[in-house]
Formats: C-alpha cells, structure tokens, sequence
C-alpha cells in the first residue's frame, strides 16, 4: 500500500490539477458560481430545521447548529462516495490514453468535497458565534476527526470506483444504500431517541463516532470521544487497505473493461 501512496505523490501535480479544474468548473456558468457551495447546505438545513423537529417532536436545544455541524461532513462523505464511484468511468479517455495512477480519479474527487467541507467552514464558525456557541481551544481536535472521516471515505471510494468498472449497477445501489445510510446515522436527531439496545447496535456505524466527533469539536467545546473515533479510524484502516487491494487487482483491466 506504501507503493501506492509514493507512486500518487509523484503524480501530485496532476492531482492537483484536476481538483483545480473540479472546483473551477463545478459551478461554471452559473450566475451564484461558488455561492452554491453554500447554499446548497443552508437550504437543507432550512428544511431539516423546519421539518424534522416538528416529525420527530423532540427539543434540542439549538438544533440548526446541531444539525449543520453534522450535516457538512455527511456531505462531504456522501458527496465523496456518489463522485468517486463513476469516476474511473467518466475518466475513460485518460486511462485509455496515457498512464498514470488510476487511484488519482477517486481521490481527486474525494478531495474535492473535502475543499467544499473546508470552504464551508467559513459560515460555520460565524454561524455558531451568532447562535451562542462558545468554541473552545478542543476546536482544534478538528483536523484530527476530519482525517478520520477522509480515510474512511477515500477507503470506500476507492472500494466503489473499482467494482464500478465491473458492475454498472453499483451507482444506483450506493444511492440508495447513502439514504438509508443518513438516517442510521444520528444527522437530523439525536442517537438518545432510540431505546438503548438499539442505539448501540446503530453505535457500531463508523460514521456515529465521527459525526458525533464534529459535534463534540465544534458545538459542544469538548474533545473527540477518543475510544469511539479509534473505532472509527481502525474501521476506516481496515476499508483502505481493502480498497486499495481490489482496486489494484482490479486496475489491471480497467482499459478492456471501458
């Protein structure tokens, strides 16, 4: 796996270059261009805000904040996984063409949509000063749940983009597997509305302990429950180095498979 990652560090200044050009032309042409990357979340946000605590009828105390904080990092892992599937495909004519690193299509799009979660960050800081949440010196635990939540991602991104290639159908099972995905992970609600034994059932979910890691860091002023985010990070190993496998047996034959 070592030899994958110093083979893409070689190749940095093409993966550079094609998230460049993925945050340049992602909002071409459009007259709000990058104000869509955050408007887009604020108005999920509206609707989650107005809907679900009505639905639901629960009161957490200031819930826009507690399900934005939550909802930027969803996006950017669902994001992640719906861009990174197709994106051996869509890159068709580059792998036919030239050589490079297959592995550069699916983390290029995965740090994509980690610039995205970054830029937005610029309204939640804001965002969270004006609803009366004190951030504390534990915000800078962030980087670490956000490393977390990126090896998880790129684990499974390179998993999907390689089977892909291979089963065309993929792409609308993983649209249905992220909804369902959303709602086994404590986004719009607390983990707390569900009886005990079910919630730790649903605990076992990696993207429990790092959700609830960007909760702890940026709403809450404490640091991450270390306990849980090692589950999480040892989950997220265990999913990289099995998509870096798969994807390297697979590589093999993406030109005859496109």
């Amino acid at each position: 796996m070592i030899k994958e990652f110093k083979e893409i560090y070689n190749y940095r200044q093409m993966l550079i270059s094609i998230v460049r050009k993925d945050l340049r032309s992602r909002y071409k042409g459009s007259f709000l261009g990058f104000l869509w990357t955050f408007i887009n979340p604020l108005l999920q946000l509206i609707i989650y805000s107005i809907v679900f605590p009505y639905l639901l009828r629960f009161n957490q105390e200031n819930y826009p904040m507690f399900l934005f904080v939550a909802l930027l990092p969803w996006i950017f892992f669902s994001s992640s996984l719906q861009g990174s599937t197709s994106s051996i495909v869509a890159g068709a004519n580059l792998v036919k063409k030239i050589y490079f690193p297959r592995a550069i299509l699916p983390l290029s799009v995965v740090c994509t949509n980690l610039m995205n979660y970054i830029y937005g960050l610029i309204i939640v800081f804001p965002a969270l000063l004006l609803t009366g949440v004190n951030l504390t010196f534990n915000v800078l635990w962030l980087p670490i749940v956000l490393f977390v939540a990126f090896i998880f991602t790129l684990g499974l991104s390179l998993l999907l983009s390689a089977l892909y290639v291979k089963f065309r159908d993929l792409e609308h099972i993983v649209g249905i597997v992220i909804m369902v995905w959303f709602y086994l992970t404590p986004i719009v609600f607390s983990i707390d509305i569900f009886p005990a034994h079910i919630a730790d059932i649903i605990s076992y979910n990696p993207m429990v302990p790092i959700i609830n890691g960007f909760r702890d860091t940026l709403l809450y002023g404490q640091s991450p429950d270390w306990l849980a985010l090692s589950y999480a990070l040892a989950v997220g190993l265990v999913i990289l180095t099995l998509g870096v496998y798969v994807f390297r047996k697979f590589e093999k034959t993406f030109a005859e498979e496109l």
